[in-house]
């Protein structure tokens, strides 16, 4: 890392003062920069006394911020905490945050949800020197009112959206830190919001074979439900499913992609039954659900399948993933396993679908019976 004290002429015979930085600094905005102009100038052919002092005073006080700003890119170097940080806006950060969520459309809707909310708290404008732990105490306690204090707005917040997006909120701190754009993390000691228990629809085995059975208005938007209650597959990566993405070894079928959500490539196994689902395979480019996308048609279009089938639950595009989970573990199958093929980063997330009423509840609540 080098500094250099440069110039650069400007009007009327003088010289603007600046430092040139090489490699580029990121500045408080988060942007890369070369160059940081000082505000001072220089006459390039002084004449008098007091041009004279006048050159030698900005010099002066050029080489001191320029002597100031090595000792602290320096010390970042060296992972001491640049005081300057604190000035940085974090809020800008949180932003740029989202920005690389963009492919992942869940993920970067909630990404902007949360900094729409943290906008709100602190009125657009937060500097990183703002987050202390009594600052995150006060941002969770204003997402779990939010319900309360949004309903005039029409804009109420979940209890478990609240503790999606203190999470995003948790997450860019902890990117702050490691980036030593924040000399602690001031979320340390501060509590994280426990999630709350939601009903999960799914379908059992009995009612996926009625859709099975079940004409739909559109048979793309059947075979991919069936096919990711088969397989637990996200939507997101259904949608783009490509017949090359379709691989087999030894007799077995396996899908080769990398998932949308997460970014990592998976090997996933999927049934034979599942394939047959998908009909005639096609070139290796080719779309498996041509014409496939999430739309309020084709959502309009799934409700009326359901109801025709005779099934009354309210049932959306990601209940089929929810139906593979549950349907698995009431087979008994290991919820490791499960976790594994559902793509899940902690086994938590999984053990959520073994709260439901599954088959074998269902018979233990039946072994006592009298005669009324």
């Amino acid at each position: 890392m080098s500094v250099h004290l440069r110039k650069k002429k400007i009007a009327n015979g003088k010289v603007s003062l600046y430092l040139d930085f090489y490699p580029p600094i990121r500045k408080g905005d988060g942007k890369f920069t070369r160059r940081e102009f000082l505000n001072r100038y220089l006459y390039e052919k002084p004449m008098t006394l007091d041009e004279k002092n006048h050159n030698k005073e900005n010099i002066l006080f050029a080489e001191g911020v320029k002597n100031r700003k090595e000792r602290e890119i320096l010390n970042e170097q060296d992972g001491i905490f640049n005081i300057q940080n604190k000035k940085r806006d974090f809020l800008e950060f949180f932003q740029d945050l989202c920005e690389k969520r963009k492919e992942s459309d869940g993920n970067y809707g909630n990404w902007l949800s949360a900094l729409h909310y943290l906008n709100s708290f602190t009125e657009g404008k937060c500097k990183m020197g703002d987050l202390t732990e009594d600052f995150c105490d006060r941002f969770k306690e204003y997402l779990l009112n939010a319900n309360r204090l949004n309903t005039v707005k029409g804009l109420r917040l979940s209890h478990n959206s609240a503790q999606s997006y203190f999470n995003k909120f948790r997450c860019a701190i902890n990117e702050a830190t490691e980036a030593r754009l924040l000399m602690e993390n001031p979320l340390r000691n501060v509590k994280g919001i426990k999630q709350k228990d939601t009903k999960r629809e799914f379908l059992t085995q009995e009612e996926l074979q009625l859709l099975v059975q079940t004409e739909c208005d559109m048979e793309a938007l059947k075979n991919a439900a069936i096919f990711s209650a088969l397989t637990g597959l996200r939507w997101s990566d259904i949608e783009n499913l490509t017949w090359g993405d379709i691989q087999q070894t030894n007799g077995n079928y396996f899908i080769h992609i990398i998932q949308k959500k997460t970014s990592d490539v998976i090997m996933h196994p999927i049934s034979n039954t599942s394939v047959e689902v998908l009909g005639q395979m096609g070139d290796s480019t080719e779309r498996i659900f041509e014409g496939l996308k999430y739309s309020d048609s084709n959502n309009d279009k799934l409700k009326r399948w359901v109801l025709k089938a005779g099934i009354k639950k309210k049932i959306t595009l990601h209940n089929f993933r929810h139906t593979y989970a549950t349907l698995l573990l009431n087979q008994g199958a290991d919820m490791f396993i499960v976790s594994k093929m559902l793509g899940h980063k902690d086994i938590k997330t999984t053990m959520i679908y073994a709260k439901v009423l599954s088959e074998t509840k269902v018979k233990a609540a039946n072994l006592i019976d009298i005669d009324l």
